[in-house]
């Protein structure tokens, strides 16, 4: 027990020290609104054509689950791969400037205060280092899990079988726009206020793209 709390008290001054509450929260916004409307970019396409009568597609909610699923698998892949790699490449720059910055100060100093500054540096360094080190795996598996739950979520009322009705559709844009709400009132908690027109942005932004993919069809 004692062995947990000592790592959740490390967690959260690796938290701290690196900033990953703030990295986290734009992450998480920004990566599950973009899988919300990706995944909202399939379905209204899908209507589209489901709704066409020269259409010769049999569309079936296995259909859609699979092409789903594949965007979701491949958005969350290469938001884990990609954040991993750029975070990482950040935050060991971020270390290393901090190293350098502490070897010019010493640099500075004769050689007895030389090595009271090495031993004064050695413990904060290496905590840093893994608080780099953690918030790099954290906010990979942020950038990662957060498009793949809002490409995911929508797609729930597929998972009913039977033939595919505007049923689906109908419950699928529902939970899109509560995701968009969702979405909304988080902005609205960081920022201190305005949950309300945030909401009303992000679910402005779903009915653009439900338009837009609408035009789409109509030219095509």
């Amino acid at each position: 027990m004692k062995g947990i709390r000592k790592t959740i008290r490390n967690w959260k001054q690796y938290g701290k020290l690196s900033d990953l509450g703030e990295i986290s929260r734009r992450k998480f916004f920004n990566n599950c609104f973009d899988g919300a409307l990706t995944c909202a970019g399939i379905i209204s396409g899908i209507f589209i054509s489901f709704l066409n009568p020269g259409n010769t597609i049999q569309f079936t909610p296995q259909f859609i689950l699979i092409t789903g699923f594949a965007t979701t698998l491949a958005i969350g892949i290469s938001g884990l791969w990609g954040a991993f790699l750029s975070e990482e490449a950040e935050r060991k720059k971020k270390v290393s400037d901090m190293k350098r910055d502490m070897a010019i100060i010493e640099d500075k100093n004769d050689a007895g205060e030389e090595v009271k500054e090495e031993k004064k540096h050695k413990v904060p360094r290496t905590l840093l280092e893994k608080a780099e080190r953690f918030a790099t795996i954290v906010a990979s598996l942020v950038d990662g899990g957060a498009p793949a739950i809002g490409s995911t979520l929508p797609l729930i009322p597929f998972f009913f079988g039977g033939p595919l009705s505007i049923i689906h559709f109908s419950f699928s844009y529902v939970i899109l726009a509560g995701i968009l709400i969702y979405l909304g009132i988080f902005l609205g908690n960081i920022s201190g206020g305005g949950k309300l027109r945030y909401a009303l942005h992000l679910v402005t932004a779903g009915v653009v793209t439900l338009v837009v993919t609408l035009l789409l069809g109509q030219i095509t």
